[in-house]
């Protein structure tokens, strides 16, 4: 069951990939650990961040068909390698930005480069995985899993070395750059001619409906509740909680931690039990570590619960981008397209709606309705017919 490990772990091009998909959990792991900070400074309400949230999603759905263009006139490697670039250094404009306007400016900037090299990163492991014969991409979402863990851990350990948001996110962003580089040493290598980009399918403007209707929207579902932990979960442990402040990134990070597990082991347990099994399964552990997480607000619980959430969404994203790629209906993996589009909204979209809804009422509340639309997640997760 490990050996998918074996050969992702062993290839220099999967490794070269992997960190692309590395650095872009672990400069958001970054961002999300200092959204707390974010708040205080420019004393804002939950609301107002949710606003200023807003500006991450309306930047990266934007970014779609742009960077659909800048690949076919510079190529996939340059694109890729310019886009880890541009996505480490846009992270540090946020924390440095003295105003509320520059501040929602500079999210626009951080959602392009996230589109950017989200786009660049699964077209490239795609690309991989056709060439060297071996299957990579869940594992390389769980190198995403693997960043947003490591990242949001960051702000623990530099709470210990004193030094402010500013310094902690200049540091960081020199560590980005540093894995860019070296990433782009491999991935220049890789001969990406006649690829598949999204302008190439007429049905990237189509409303799904049917069974691909149904796989969108248990996306939405599970990407809403990846969204809402990664942007929410620390504010949750600082203003629910009340945990120390050295703990306040726990929650972030145990949830990356058990998400990055699912995803490593997730192409192997997958053919094992079954797409609709694990996708039922995991709408199950997601619905307990929520509960958990609500109805027991301690630090020790809530660690323990946000755990059960990463495990539960983690081989989600995995099913369904396949599945969606492989759809039988819309040629040229037009699916995957269509996905692509809802399952960003759910993510980005997700935390600025639990936003208001913390400020009308509470976080848990919030966090109770991610539950609610979990119940789809479950009930259709054993019935929805997958590709692939």
């Amino acid at each position: 069951m490990a050996q998918h490990l074996k050969n992702f772990f062993t290839n220099p091009k999967s490794l070269a990939v992997a960190k692309a998909f590395f650095l872009l959990g672990f400069m958001f792991g970054n961002w999300a650990s200092l959204i707390p900070y974010i708040k205080d400074r420019h004393g804002l309400g939950d609301d107002e961040l949710g606003l200023v949230l807003l500006c991450l999603p309306l930047g990266a759905l934007s970014f779609n068909p742009i960077s659909t263009i800048l690949i076919d006139r510079y190529g996939l490697n340059m694109f890729t390698n310019g886009s880890m670039i541009a996505l480490a250094t846009a992270y540090s404009l946020p924390i440095l930005s003295p105003s509320i306007l520059l501040l929602s400016i500079s999210l626009v900037i951080v959602g392009c480069t996230m589109t950017a090299l989200n786009i660049g990163a699964n077209i490239m492991a795609t690309k991989i995985q056709e060439q060297e014969s071996i299957l990579i991409l869940s594992s390389c979402h769980g190198m995403f899993s693997i960043g947003l863990m490591i990242g949001s851990l960051m702000r623990s350990m530099t709470l210990g070395l004193q030094l402010t948001e500013q310094w902690h996110i200049i540091s960081m962003t020199i560590f980005g750059l540093f894995i860019a580089y070296s990433s782009s040493l491999i991935l220049n290598t890789i001969p990406t001619k006649n690829i598949y980009t999204y302008k190439d399918s007429k049905a990237k403007f189509v409303f799904p409906k049917g069974n691909l209707l149904i796989m969108v929207l248990i996306s939405v579902c599970i990407n809403m509740t990846e969204g809402s932990m990664s942007d929410w979960a620390a504010l949750f442990m600082q203003d629910v909680v009340q945990s120390s402040p050295y703990y306040v990134a726990w929650g972030l990070t145990s949830y990356s931690a058990m998400m990055a597990l699912g995803r490593f082991f997730g192409d192997g347990i997958i053919p094992l039990i079954g797409r609709n099994r694990v996708l039922f399964i995991g709408a199950l552990t997601s619905i307990v570590g929520l509960m958990i997480v609500i109805f027991l607000p301690y630090t020790f619980t809530a660690i323990v619960g946000f755990g059960l959430v990463g495990l539960g969404v983690s081989c989600g994203a995995p099913i369904l981008y396949a599945s969606a790629t492989n759809f039988p209906d819309i040629p040229n993996g037009g699916g995957l397209a269509i996905m692509n589009t809802f399952a960003m909204g759910g993510f980005l979209f997700g935390p600025v709606i639990i936003g208001f809804i913390s400020q009308a009422s509470s976080l848990r509340v919030g966090f109770g309705l991610v539950a609610v639309l979990s119940l789809f997640w479950l009930w259709q997760g054993r019935k929805v017919i997958l590709f692939g």
